[in-house]
């Protein structure tokens, strides 16, 4: 899973606590871990998501300003199942 060093440094300080992806095949497991440039993140739960179930709340957990900027992102994004996948920072 791909994570821009921006968004990484988010999640590290705690204001990004929510990330969205789409795939053809899952690469991560709920539970899971995930070595990043910023140290080691805590992956949380994996849920599987259609995109107009994203709201203003979750959108902005994942760094966006509401689920109308989401929905834009993910329109620039290559098509595949959409998940909801909760992430913390664990350390270094």
């Amino acid at each position: 899973m791909l994570i821009k060093l921006e968004v990484l440094e988010k999640i590290k300080s705690g204001e990004i606590t929510l990330q969205f992806r789409r795939w053809r095949r899952r690469t991560i497991r709920a539970g899971g871990t995930l070595k990043t440039k910023v140290g080691v993140l805590q992956i949380g739960s994996i849920t599987p998501i259609r995109p107009d179930d994203v709201g203003d709340a979750d959108a902005r957990r994942a760094g966006f300003r509401d689920s109308a900027e989401f929905l834009q992102w993910l329109d620039t994004m290559k098509p595949g199942e959409l998940d909801r996948i909760e992430v913390g920072y664990k350390g270094e």
